[in-house]
């Protein structure tokens, strides 16, 4: 079968021999160092894809992603919730009453965030009904009282479905007793569970009940939305506040949440730069033993030139070598790192769970999400195949130069 001189002397010296031992192991080192780089890179972003995900499907699924509200109650909110869905940009639209209070019960006290939705909007704007171990968010329904927790807050209080649990407010109130806060018994009739950091902080009750707490008449203090793309989510908000002659003010997730989304982009950043400095090192790897062949390869060189082979042979013989190098590297780190990516929660997980070890508590999720994205695999591995190739033009530059003549003479 025919093949290009330069394919077969390139492919020949990339194979070990008695004289050179050494320079195939430091190639040996390049591809694995190469392979491991690309390996590591894919599964690192990978997993920080996944928490990333996870961050805006949980924590942004809870939290308003964006809202309008007033000073005063909203009697017909449902004409202001049907004019916000009129944007484009918006998926659903809910009321809400926020209230901040001390949940008290079998001699704990914990506080807590309160919001008084209606669970049939609520159910488009949340993730909390595909998230609920316990009960439904149905029962919560004006005048019953019922109230639905996070399970972290019912382990820590020790409560269970059906128990009575009593929501203390901060406004005092004056009785022939004295000054004593307001309080009331609610029922809890069902149990979620998102995250550490949600459950521990956020409950629900009726919409309705929230308003008799706080003594304001029937409405909603305002509406959240659910959005097609939450990175529009200040502009959304600020076209909603125009949508009523009201005075309403618009907040979103950025200006509640948004450090810590820039903070894991930071992360995510800079960590992959710090990974990708071991592709640059195994790519330095390549220049230092090509330039180590061309040293020990200056006699055949010289012989090839004698014979006729020109300065463009001479070059494209040892960044045939380069590349070999580069591509086996690249390839086999690309099917590992995506292998790793695809395992690596379920095998952490195993771990976790076969030596009973604690590797999660950290985090607002109790296993190890990952996400692999062609893009990221696409850039990794081009950017590889490009510095494997830059990697070999200083050497063959270098073969290319060497003078027959001198050479011989040494030898």
């Amino acid at each position: 079968m025919f093949r290009p001189l330069a394919l077969f002397l390139g492919l020949r010296y990339t194979r070990a021999e008695r004289s050179n031992r050494f320079i195939s192991l430091i190639s040996l080192i390049s591809m694995v160092g190469l392979t491991l780089g690309v390996a590591v890179l894919i599964t690192v972003l990978s997993v920080m894809n996944g928490f990333d995900r996870e961050l805006k499907s949980r924590i942004l699924g809870m939290v308003p992603q964006a809202t309008v509200s007033a000073s005063e109650i909203i009697p017909d909110w449902q004409a202001l919730a049907a004019e916000i869905k009129k944007d484009p940009e918006v998926i659903a639209a809910a009321p809400y009453i926020e209230l901040q209070g001390m949940l008290t019960s079998h001699g704990q006290v914990a506080g807590i965030m309160v919001t008084g939705v209606e669970p049939d909007y609520e159910k488009q704007v949340s993730i909390i009904n595909d998230h609920m171990v316990e009960g439904s968010i149905d029962t919560l329904k004006s005048g019953e009282f019922n109230i639905v927790l996070g399970e972290s807050m019912v382990e820590a209080m020790g409560l269970q479905v059906g128990d009575k649990v009593t929501l203390v407010l901060p406004e005092a109130s004056p009785s022939p007793a004295g000054i004593i806060p307001r309080f009331k018994r609610f029922t809890l009739t069902g149990v979620f569970n998102i995250s550490r950091e949600v459950d521990n902080l956020v409950a629900f009750i009726p919409m309705g009940d929230a308003a008799t707490l706080l003594r304001l008449p029937q409405g909603a203090q305002g509406i959240r939305m659910k959005l097609k793309d939450i990175f529009m989510a200040p502009q959304v908000a600020a076209r909603a506040a125009n949508a009523s002659p009201n005075m309403l003010y618009p907040n979103d997730w950025t200006r509640t949440h948004g450090n810590l989304f820039g903070a894991i982009q930071m992360e995510k950043a800079m960590v992959g730069l710090l990974l990708f400095l071991i592709i640059v090192v195994a790519a330095f790897n390549i220049v230092s033993s090509l330039v180590m062949l061309v040293t020990d390869k200056k006699a055949d060189i010289a012989i090839l030139k004698t014979f006729g082979a020109s300065p463009k042979l001479i070059t494209q013989v040892f960044m045939v070598q380069g590349l070999v190098i580069g591509v086996i590297g690249t390839v086999a780190g690309t099917v590992l790192g995506v292998i790793l990516a695809l395992t690596v929660g379920d095998l952490l997980g195993w771990v976790n769970q076969a030596f009973g070890l604690h590797l999660f508590d950290a985090y607002f999720v109790n296993y190890l999400p990952t996400q692999l994205r062609g893009l990221d695999v696409f850039i990794i591995t081009t950017t590889s195949f490009i510095l494997s190739f830059l990697a070999t033009i200083y050497p063959a530059r270098r073969a290319a130069k060497i003078q027959p003549a001198q050479t011989l003479r040494h030898e």
